[in-house]
């Protein structure tokens, strides 16, 4: 490991802002016994994630599920990036919800790339939300000064 790059921990609330900037992240969840990780796009309603998919879906099989959920942004160039995970609680959204949950969640900007119709909604209620940032110590390291140019 290169001695100028730390790992630093991010805060829940850094890591929703990482989360709501981005909008493809991973699903982790247990199919027939095997985990299974699933690509999504999702949006946030505040700090749940909503996830527009269909209803035969692997990802809707995933209701009342604990599962977790990832995204990232890696940079190999440089060897930095970050990553936030959620784990949290599944759970399909079904007539018997709140009707302004339901709004929130629709109106929450998910929106599929893949095709095909996508009328049902997941979301992941997180029980608990961390991140790393992987960077360079701006503190390390050789630095020119202003006498260097003169």
């Amino acid at each position: 490991m290169d001695a100028d790059v730390e790992l630093a921990t991010l805060s829940s609330a850094q890591c929703v802002r990482l989360m709501a900037g981005s909008t493809v992240g991973r699903l982790g969840l247990i199919v027939d016994g095997y985990p299974l990780i699933v690509p999504v796009n999702f949006a946030l309603d505040r700090d749940v994630v909503c996830v527009r998919t269909h209803s035969g879906s692997l990802v809707a099989r995933a209701d009342h599920a604990n599962v977790s959920f990832e995204i990232d942004e890696l940079h190999p160039a440089d060897r930095t990036g970050w990553s936030v995970l959620v784990r949290g609680l599944a759970e399909l959204v079904t007539p018997a919800h709140d009707a302004d949950l339901a709004d929130r969640t629709r109106s929450s900007g998910a929106s599929p790339w893949a095709p095909g119709e996508k009328n049902s909604w997941l979301r992941i209620i997180p029980h608990g939300i961390s991140g790393r940032r992987i960077q360079h110590d701006e503190g390390s390291g050789w630095r020119l000064g202003t006498a260097a140019y003169m």
